[in-house]
């Protein structure tokens, strides 16, 4: 599962880097479906970031891998 989100995140992480941001993935929990990442560049300290986490990142994930259950930000 690793492996999908990781090919998943390099189709966002475009759109973070067009706005001096990225984004690092950190860990996945498999039995609970939870995805930990770190935002990192502009991203990091935005306002916006928990916005874009759950809004961007976290849905194009649980479209794509049904077994997301939710992504966390760590810093």
């Amino acid at each position: 599962m690793r492996q999908k989100v990781e090919e998943v995140l390099a189709k966002v992480r475009p759109a973070l880097q067009n706005d001096g941001g990225d984004v690092e993935l950190v860990d996945v929990d498999v039995e609970d479906g939870v995805v930990k990442v770190r935002l990192t560049g502009a991203c990091g300290g935005c306002p916006m970031a928990t916005m874009t986490l759950k809004q961007g990142i976290e849905q194009v994930l649980k479209r794509e891998i049904p077994e997301v259950k939710e992504v966390k930000q760590v810093k």
